[in-house]
Parts: C-alpha cells; sequence; structure tokens
C-alpha cells in the first residue's frame, strides 16, 4: 500500500506529545492544555502552541521537539508547530482568593492587577487618542497593506480581492496575498495551488508563488476539508503568525503591495488587522442590494473607528449580461453600493458584472485577470487597481479618480 496517504492516530499524537514536558508545569504538553488546534490528516500532524510573550524563546526548543515527535509517527509526513504569543496567557495557577461580598446587581469588580487583553484596552481608547500607524506596524519589507473586506459573506469578496491582486501585479507591482479568513479559507483553490509551505533559515514560512502572487493561507496548512474549530483569540493568533512570520520580502526585494483577504464581518480578527497593522487603507465590496449596503456601512464604521482610510467601495455582481442582447440583468437591483459609497463619503470604484468566465477561472484556479488580462471584466479589474495604485502614490487617501469602465 506505498504510496497511498495514511492518517495518523489521533491518540497515538496526543500520547506523543504528552510524552514531551511543559517546561513551566512539568506536565505533558497535551495535559498542561498546550496541544491547541489539533489538526490530524492524511500525511500531516500539527498544532498551535499559545504561550505568554516572554516564554516564546524557552518555547522555541519545546516546538522543535514537538514536530520532530509528530514526525516519528507513522503516516506523518509533514509536522508543523506553530508557537504563538498572546499577552494574556499566563497559565501558572493563581492563589486563592479570600471571599469577598457579592458586588451589588449592576455592578462589575475589576481586581487591581489585572490584564486586559490588548483588543480590549485598544477598544476603550478614543480613535482621537490613538495616531494612525501608533502601535502598528506592516510586515518586514511590505511597503504597503490594503484590507479587502466586505462585512457581510457571500458578496465575492474573495474573487474581488484575488482579481484586485492579480491586477496589481499585472500593472507590475510586487504583490502578495494574505488569506486572512481563517474559517473559510479559499485563496488556495482560487490559486489553484496545494503546495505545503516550507520554511526558511529563519523559520519564516516561505509563501507561495502562484500567478505572479506570493500567498499565504491557512489552507496550505491545513487539509481543505477540515473545519476549524477554533476560538476567536486563537483565530486572531492564527492571522498574527500568518502575517508576522511570514517571509513576504526581503531587503533587496520588499512587497510593494500586501492585500488582505478580510474574514466577512467586524469581529476579532478585523479588528485585529485594523488595530496592529499600518494598513494603506481598506476596499470595500458589496452586491446592490439593501441587506447588503447595510453590513457596508457597519464596516466602514469599523475602519473609521480604526482609522484606516476607505480607498472606495466596489459593487460586484452588478448584473448578468443577457446572453444573447448582452443587456443588463439586474438580479439583485443596481447603483446601490455607489449610492452607500457617497453616502460615507468614499469613491466608488466601479462594478463587476455576474461573469461566467470570472466564475469559472476562480473554481479552475486560473485567476481571470492572470491568464486573460484582455478580457472585459479583467480590465474593469484593472482600472479598480490603477485607481487605487494612483491614490496611494499621490499620497490621497480618500482617491479623486472614480475609473467605472461602461
Amino acid at each position: 500500500m506505498s504510496g497511498m496517504s495514511q492518517t495518523p492516530d489521533r491518540a497515538a499524537v496526543l500520547a506523543a506529545l504528552d510524552r514531551i514536558i511543559d517546561p513551566r508545569t512539568g506536565k505533558g504538553l497535551a495535559t498542561a492544555g498546550l496541544v491547541q488546534g489539533l489538526v490530524v490528516a492524511p500525511d500531516r500532524a500539527g498544532f498551535m502552541m499559545e504561550v505568554a510573550p516572554g516564554d516564546v524563546a524557552t518555547y522555541a526548543p519545546v516546538r522543535d521537539a514537538a514536530e520532530a515527535a509528530l514526525r516519528r509517527l507513522p503516516g506523518v509526513q509533514k509536522a508543523q508547530v506553530v508557537l504563538t504569543a498572546d499577552g494574556g496567557t499566563d497559565r501558572t495557577p493563581p492563589p486563592t482568593p479570600p471571599a469577598e461580598p457579592a458586588p451589588a446587581p449592576g455592578t462589575v469588580r475589576v481586581r487591581r492587577g489585572s490584564r486586559l487583553s490588548a483588543e480590549a484596552v485598544a477598544q476603550t481608547t478614543p480613535p482621537a487618542a490613538r495616531p494612525r500607524g501608533e502601535g502598528s506596524q506592516n510586515p518586514a519589507h511590505v511597503r504597503r497593506v490594503i484590507a479587502v473586506s466586505s462585512a457581510k459573506g457571500g458578496v465575492g469578496k474573495s474573487t474581488v480581492a484575488v482579481s484586485l491582486a492579480c491586477a496589481f501585479a499585472h500593472l507590475g507591482y510586487a504583490t502578495g496575498i494574505l488569506d486572512a479568513d481563517i474559517y473559510g479559507p479559499s485563496i488556495p483553490r482560487m490559486l489553484g495551488s496545494d503546495a505545503d509551505p516550507q520554511t526558511n533559515a529563519d523559520r519564516k514560512l516561505v509563501p507561495i508563488e502562484a500567478h505572479g502572487l506570493k500567498a499565504m493561507s491557512i489552507g496550505f496548512i491545513v487539509d481543505e476539508g477540515a473545519p476549524m474549530i477554533w476560538r476567536g483569540p486563537m483565530a486572531s493568533s492564527a492571522v498574527n503568525q500568518l502575517i508576522n512570520d511570514v517571509a513576504w520580502g526581503t531587503a533587496d526585494q520588499p512587497l510593494d503591495l500586501l492585500i488582505i483577504d478580510m474574514p466577512p464581518g467586524t469581529g476579532d480578527i478585523q479588528l485585529t488587522l485594523a488595530q496592529r497593522l499600518a494598513l494603506s487603507g481598506a476596499v470595500i465590496v458589496s452586491t446592490p442590494q439593501e441587506i447588503a449596503l447595510i453590513d457596508v456601512r457597519r464596516g466602514a464604521a469599523m475602519f473609521e473607528k480604526t482609522a484606516t482610510p476607505i480607498l472606495g467601495v466596489i459593487e460586484n455582481m452588478a448584473y448578468f449580461p443577457h446572453p444573447v442582447t448582452g443587456e443588463p440583468i439586474e438580479i439583485f437591483g443596481r447603483g446601490g453600493a455607489r449610492t452607500t459609497a457617497e453616502a460615507i463619503g468614499a469613491p466608488f470604484l466601479g462594478e463587476a458584472p455576474i461573469d461566467i468566465a470570472l466564475r469559472q477561472s476562480c473554481d479552475d484556479g486560473a485567476p481571470l485577470v492572470a491568464v486573460d488580462p484582455g478580457h472585459p471584466t479583467s480590465q474593469r479589474f484593472l482600472a479598480m487597481a490603477a485607481a487605487i495604485a494612483e491614490s496611494l502614490e499621490s499620497g490621497d487617501s480618500r482617491p479623486a479618480p472614480r475609473l467605472i469602465v461602461e
């Protein structure tokens, strides 16, 4: 049966990890609660190990030992242990506090010396008191970061993100794309790659290269059908790892643009990215109907609160061209995103139709803009990318050009 994939035994994986001792508690890794988000799939096994920032150096050899132990197990050809730091992690059991009277109804007691997460502290600070860029930075050797957001699922945000990334690459920018949707990664399928990321001499992940882009996604690390049953803080930590522990560029060949395909909504991951990265701006994607535009306004409010410039709004699935006459069939209505962009004071970058070729190209892993830049829909995305690039180069965070290809 050689040559066939073999799924490692989950119990054997946990037993092997429990034979590695946690230096803080003296217990096995699994018993100590350090094996988080365990993934056991054909030919591979991996997990996340979250520790306090001051313990990263201590746990680096523990991570190496865990990876080595996994590789020795039958059925494991690839092992990956992600070591990440969380400011609120402290696994030392606290002393039992003395009994205190219950607080009065409607009150909350905060114990002196308690630590809040970075996200909680940031949310209690008014945006005006947090100048944009303060305490935030981009990954090494990345010049600009652009978030592509929808605040609502099902509007084709990932399709737009990949199309814009390919358009920037076609325009001559060194471009990368990060799939920040931990729970539903789609970039690997859209780029037609299932390669396993390798690590360089600095233990940084080397991004996957496809269609002129450098790409990273949790989908390159776990099986396509594996559910990511992670709580919000773990998902946020995983995104931080994918941003900061990836060799996006070098001093000699920096990345001009990193496009982030944001997950839908305005939750933990979105807030983490908006606050910790020096985003050059956000592009908001919507369909024309009002139910989607409500979420556009929510997303715009989130970026406003985090002092992130809105580079523009794109109306996706704007219409379906009649197969015979070419006349637009406005399935979801039309023009709602343009009106909403004007209402929130953001540029309207243009429309993208419901295009069978665009849908098929994403399913096939061959992005339309990359394989057929002369296609009418590709031309629309190239025009949008050119408008965004012009605004970035001019330093105008709310770009004047409103390139709409009719």
